[in-house]
């Protein structure tokens, strides 16, 4: 009997013994894999039926402020906001201070920024006007130039700006549209660094309140009266003295000036993406709204002189394929803007207004 208990008790040593075994190699097979990758899966119940997973950069054009990378390096690893941008756009500029601020917050607690340039207008896939715009705005976080709007696409985009937030597992489980949200936004933000902090087991941290760059204009799109104005035969929808064809034709001011109607004088050339004038020319407009905005460019510096009412406002030099400002306002309201042009060569792309 005693020999009947010695090789049963040994019997169930030698199974502890295996188990024990089995148990620890088990363990040990998943700490070398990343922290990440054990829990993904076991959180995230429910997130595929309510949200979109986030896609893949397409066919980049080029990066800055980073070496060639793809979402899927990222995810599992950050929380991530992909804006798409194109830096031209006055909304996609006043959301800079936004970003800028966001990236310097939470940029060491896990979120990384990624933006999406995809152009507008043919001189904005110019990889070094892209690189004096990032400059210029004082971006750190990584850019994508999507020239062919392959990303674009892939989100389904059809906005400037558009933000997305892409969670932990790679999920886009929140998008804002324009300009505004800004706490909102924050907010989210801040809920995804949460999440991702409990997910990798890192030392929490206190995330909370919201940023309000000094440098962030103030703008109530409420009161903004007037809509981009293109000046290309291809969406000139507003020309008051003429037909926006693709050549080039004499105009004439007429004696009234309509609002959010734009007028021309002298010799004009029409492409499909701006209009160039020949020689001395031009520009009236009015408008209802506070500030005003152009996008222009000149192979050759051309001056032009800004009047507002009929008073002179200031004098700019335009040379570069970039946005200029022309009138800042004080109040929301109705104004005259005209514009003489010095000699040929300016190149007029929109007029937009804040």
């Amino acid at each position: 009997m005693n020999e009947k208990k010695r090789t049963i008790a040994f019997i169930f040593a030698i199974v502890m013994i295996l188990g024990a075994i089995f148990y620890f190699q088990t363990l040990g097979s998943d700490m070398k894999k990343p922290f990440s990758s054990i829990n993904i899966g076991r959180t995230t119940e429910g997130k595929s039926g309510k949200y979109p997973q986030a896609k893949e950069i397409v066919n980049p054009s080029g990066f800055i402020n980073a070496n060639p990378f793809g979402l899927r390096d990222l995810i599992g690893k950050k929380v991530i906001l992909v804006d798409f941008w194109t830096y031209s756009c006055i909304n996609c500029q006043r959301t800079m201070p936004y970003l800028n601020a966001w990236y310097e917050k939470y940029g060491d607690k896990g979120l990384e920024i990624v933006g999406i340039h995809s152009p507008e207008f043919e001189f904005e896939k110019d990889y070094d006007n892209v690189v004096r715009a990032v400059e210029k705005f004082g971006i750190s976080y990584p850019v994508v130039l999507d020239n062919d709007f392959s990303t674009w696409r892939a989100y389904g985009n059809r906005y400037w700006p558009r933000k997305y937030l892409i969670d932990i597992d790679g999920y886009v489980v929140y998008d804002h549209i324009g300009e505004g949200g800004y706490e909102e936004t924050e907010e989210k933000i801040q809920g995804l660094l949460r999440e991702r902090t409990e997910r990798l087991g890192a030392v929490s941290e206190t995330l909370g309140g919201s940023v309000f760059p000094p440098n962030a204009p103030r703008v109530d799109a409420s009161r903004i009266g007037s809509p981009e104005i293109y000046f290309g035969s291809a969406r000139n929808a507003f020309l008051g003295n003429g037909t926006p064809l693709p050549s080039e034709q004499n105009f004439v001011f007429p004696e009234e000036r309509e609002l959010n109607v734009l007028y021309l004088e002298g010799r004009w050339k029409f492409t499909p993406e701006y209009a160039e004038n020949a020689g001395k020319a031009k520009i009236a407009f009015r408008y209802d709204s506070k500030d005003v905005y152009f996008v222009a460019e000149a192979l050759d510096p051309v001056n032009i002189r800004i009047f507002r009412d009929g008073n002179f406002v200031d004098e700019i030099q335009v040379s570069d394929s970039s946005l200029y400002i022309l009138v800042k306002g004080v109040e929301y309201e109705e104004h005259l803007l005209e514009i003489e042009v010095d000699n040929a060569g300016l190149r007029a792309f929109t007029f937009t207004f804040g």
